[in-house]
């Protein structure tokens, strides 16, 4: 029901619940999963090229990323995940109530490689791709439907990846197949539900609800 916050939101909540290890691949099974599906609604939105420096850096973000989560101390990563995740809740908060403001733009190609590689090791390590990007697309003045297509086009690329990098670590343990099995139901019904409520609630107010709980789960899993 969150569409592109999806990830934070459960990266917010899980980790308290399950752990970090766990919670990290398998949220990135289930945006695979999520992101497929959009993928076939939304096929012919979807612009791969434009976002292409994007998704090579990532490539490269992506694998440190799975080896910070097991090599580094869980409690300094619940702490950093909890930091960017307010951290980029206060930043949309704001911005919604002045578009103003923003980063410079970012017009150097050499951004692109930047922000990809950034996004790509927080999303090896906490699956939260999106706050780097989404922050980038902003500063490039992104129209709402480029913006999209090409968020779109990069998250499928690279939570298939990130489900990939765990593999290839181990981190898609039995305990993980466990909880995705479980999580399935509940991903169906939060897409038809999203799908079907979406002309009833107002997207900005929607957002902003998100935004102000993201801020709270941020702040408790940097304080936990």
């Amino acid at each position: 029901m969150a569409g592109f916050g999806s990830a934070l939101v459960a990266m917010a909540l899980l980790p308290a619940v399950i752990g970090l290890q766990v919670a990290t691949p398998l949220v990135a099974l289930m945006m695979t999963t999520i992101e497929i599906f959009l993928l076939i609604r939304y096929r012919e939105s979807i612009n791969f090229r434009a976002v292409l420096p994007l998704i090579a850096s990532a490539f490269v973000g992506i694998p440190l990323g799975v080896v910070f989560l097991t090599r580094l101390d869980e409690t300094a990563m619940l702490a950093l995940l909890g930091l960017v995740i307010a951290g980029y809740a206060v930043y949309a908060l704001l911005k919604e109530f002045n578009e103003r403001i923003c980063l410079p733009e970012m017009a150097h190609p050499a951004w692109a490689y930047f922000i990809g590689l950034i996004a790509g090791m927080l999303g090896g390590a906490y699956n939260t791709f999106g706050p780097p990007v989404i922050i980038y697309g902003n500063c490039r003045r992104w129209g709402t439907t480029v913006f999209k297509s090409n968020l779109q086009a990069f998250f499928v690329v690279t939570s298939l990846a990130a489900t990939l990098g765990h593999a290839w670590n181990g981190g898609l343990t039995p305990e993980v197949w466990h909880y995705y099995l479980w999580s399935i139901p509940a991903m169906a019904v939060g897409i038809v539900s999203g799908i079907s409520l979406d002309r009833f609630i107002q997207p900005e107010a929607f957002r902003r609800i998100v935004l102000v709980l993201l801020v709270i789960m941020g702040v408790r899993l940097g304080l936990a």
